[in-house]
């Protein structure tokens, strides 16, 4: 019914995430432990509905209340009674399990919008004749009309999450553009506040052009916050205009979120743990990014718990400037086999660092050690679930006090399967020995990604006394051989100095390492990888990065020439480098597949990665690294962009090739998790089936306790930015 890029597949992958046996080896106090954190990331994760469109927590409420009466089952036949096909039903579930899975309806992998793939009279007949209408006639039929004309738009702008014309986006108010962003973090910064946690209102009073900053705090009120002085809202005028900072974004939600916190801390293992939660509960209450990093610090501190969990505003992928978090919450348990490994790993961090191609002024001072271990997943709420993630997000923490990173194994073990069939873009003689090694070279390159590739290089700094924490005089840029003339002040950081590209450049530069470093025969051997096997996962893991650059076209958008995702920008841009090291490293050509449609096929030759493919990613590895460290935006930007931009000239014509992907392109998978009920002294877990309607039973009674209350405050949040 409409462009395929636009609706979700009624054969995408669903797959449940087990955890049944690292849930049940956790002593009683550990998962009463669990089960708290996890009702705190869940309740956060719905503030992901108020963060991505205007009209996400409209169709949330309308689809729990419809599965809430009736099961997917029991509306299978309403359904049917309605005038819906089978496949027509299908649609809808996947469409509702799609819009869970990504809390929202734009994709977490890509930010493109999804619709229903029915006709909107025929969904309007099925809520027409559902028992909920058939109860509350007039409240859904409020919903429907609060929402489902832009459930089915598909209008230019609404395509694709950004900001101004190029999209849409909720972290901002429809009226602000660039420049409003821009402005924005030059008075956040001159406050000394992070963007993490906040939203931006923009609105014309008195011939004065005025912005709210809206923390996101369970607290609405102005108060002071303990040991942080004097508090910062308040109304500040500031490059002729007014900007007002105010409390109570989310309130609701951070309410719940910080409650059970507090519930978690009464079964917390350690000190550092009640500390932690005491801090986060903090941070969510006052809308204070500085508890939330004070927290992370405890957290950094709580080495090897049984029971690992992070949570608040984190990744800034989908905001369309760069600096703003999105909310996640994960709670998981460690896999131990899997982790001795990365043990290893980070045991050889220090002897691996000087590996690198920058030289030592470039590196930080002292390698922190982290935790790195290997985890299942029992709870990721937010809009999509990584194979990887290295936090604390925030530079100064990771230099001065470290970070942790952790390699999600269920998540591995079932996102990357892969059948021979849809293996696109590759020869026949690559398949089966892709499909042999990819789960053991990504392992390889997740744990260097997260560990080596986040966790290394410095920043060079001077501080608000005008410290310097690198020798000014003494160190050198080696790309030019002259002293350094630029780096970060006071308050700046990476994010707000490199904004827009800063998300994806940090996954370019953490691929790079992996790339480079999954060479050393030591880092192999710590993964149980030697002689032919060794070279084997070498293979793979450069033509899977190969291939992942070409796959990342479909996350370019040609009207707007913006990408959509972070990490496939990453990986289109190693792409161009590679293909422009030449010497036949790597190969791509345009041709016709057996169906008759346009195809394309991408080589590697092994024989030259490691003399052509090591110096190519080795010398612009080492640009990556002198630029981010000396904070040089323009020389930066000109390299990232350079290399990002997708064109119908040079070598290759990518536009072209672009159609060709969207055409071959298979649906991310989703996942479906369990839920944790308390049951006496005991907690129970509840597991349900991979298919979409497992997906949808498990999100409608998820909130089986309080789901109207919720409900009506999310309804209520989503007219907010309107009415203020």
């Amino acid at each position: 019914m409409v462009d395929s890029q636009y609706y979700l597949p009624n054969d995408i992958g669903i797959s449940a995430l087990d955890c049944t046996e690292a849930f049940r080896l956790l002593s009683p106090r550990e998962q009463i432990y669990a089960h708290y954190l996890s009702r705190s990331a869940w309740y956060g994760g719905l503030a992901v509905l108020l963060q991505t469109s205007p009209e996400s927590a409209s169709i949330y409420v309308l689809l729990q209340r419809l599965f809430r009466k009736q099961p997917p089952a029991q509306l299978g036949n309403v359904a049917t009674a309605a005038g819906l096909s089978p496949e027509e039903y299908q649609a809808f579930l996947v469409y509702a399990a799609g819009l869970y899975a990504n809390m929202g309806n734009y994709k977490s992998f890509g930010d493109t919008k999804f619709i229903p793939n029915l006709p909107k009279e025929k969904l309007k007949a099925l809520v027409w004749q559902s028992q909920a209408f058939q109860d509350r006639p007039g409240e859904m039929e409020a919903l429907w009309d609060s929402c489902s004309t832009l459930l089915f738009s598909l209008e230019d702008q609404q395509k694709q999450l950004g900001l101004g014309d190029k999209g849409i986006t909720t972290y901002f108010s429809g009226n602000c553009c660039l420049e409003d962003a821009e402005l924005a973090q030059r008075f956040l910064d001159s406050k000394n506040l992070s963007a993490y946690n906040t939203r931006l209102f923009k609105k014309k009073s008195e011939g004065k052009t005025c912005y709210e900053v809206r923390l996101a705090s369970a607290v609405q009120k102005d108060c002071a916050v303990d040991g942080e002085g004097e508090t910062r809202c308040g109304r500040y005028d500031f490059e002729d205009c007014v900007f007002t900072v105010s409390r109570g974004d989310y309130d609701h939600l951070m309410k719940k979120v910080s409650e059970n916190l507090e519930k978690a801390k009464d079964h917390a293992a350690n000190e550092n743990q009640k500390r932690m939660l005491e801090e986060y509960s903090r941070s969510f209450t006052f809308g204070s990014v500085e508890a939330h990093k004070e927290g992370s610090r405890f957290w950094i501190k709580d080495k090897g718990p049984i029971v690992e969990s992070y949570i608040g505003f984190i990744e800034s992928y989908r905001d369309p400037f760069g600096s703003r978090g999105e909310f996640e919450g994960f709670v998981a348990v460690v896999n131990k086999a899997m982790s001795e490994r990365f043990a290893k790993l980070v045991s050889s961090a220090e002897v691996l660092l000087p590996e690198l191609p920058w030289p030592k002024d470039f590196e930080k001072d002292r390698f922190l050690l982290p935790d790195f271990t290997s985890l299942d997943v029992l709870t990721f709420a937010g809009s999509g679930i990584p194979a990887g993630i290295n936090i604390p997000n925030y530079d100064d923490i990771r230099q001065s006090d470290g970070f942790k990173n952790v390699s999600l194994g269920n998540v591995l073990a079932v996102a990357y399967a892969t059948q021979k069939d849809k293996l696109t873009f590759l020869d026949e003689d690559d398949k089966d020995v892709y499909i042999k090694w990819n789960g053991p070279s990504f392992e390889v390159q997740v744990g260097l990604h997260e560990l080596l590739g986040h966790g290394s290089g410095k920043l060079f700094v001077q501080d608000e006394k005008g410290t310097f924490n690198f020798e000014q005089d003494n160190v050198r840029n080696p790309e030019t051989g002259e002293k350094i003339t630029t780096w970060y002040k006071g308050n700046e950081t990476w994010d707000s100095k490199f904004s827009t590209i800063s998300c994806s450049y940090e996954e370019c530069r953490a691929e790079c390492v992996g790339l480079y470093l999954c060479l050393n025969k030591h880092v192999l051997s710590i993964f149980g990888h030697e002689g032919e096997d060794a070279e084997e996962v070498v293979y793979v893991n450069w033509l899977n990065m190969v291939r992942a650059g070409l796959l990342g076209l479909e996350f370019y958008t040609s009207e707007s020439k913006s990408w959509r995702q972070a990490h496939m920008q990453a990986r289109f841009v190693i792409l161009r480098v590679l293909l422009e090291a030449g010497e036949g490293l790597v190969t791509l050509k345009e041709s016709t597949g057996k169906d008759g449609r346009p195809d394309a096929l991408i080589k590697l030759d092994r024989s030259k990665i490691h003399t052509v493919g090591k110096g190519a990613i080795e010398r612009f590895l080492c640009k990556l690294q002198v630029l981010k460290s000396t904070a040089d935006v323009e020389g930066g930007r000109a390299l990232y962009e350079g290399y990002s931009a997708v064109s119908d000239s040079g070598s290759h014509n990518f536009l072209c090739l672009r159609e060709t992907v969207l055409q071959r392109k298979e649906a991310r998978k989703m996942f479906v998790q369990a839920n944790t009920r308390v049951k006496g002294d005991s907690v129970d877990l509840v597991e349900y089936e991979g298919s979409a309607a497992g997906l949808i039973c498990s999100f409608t009674e998820r909130f089986a306790d309080d789901a109207e209350e919720v409900e009506a405050h999310l309804l209520d949040a989503d007219t907010q930015p309107k009415q203020r």
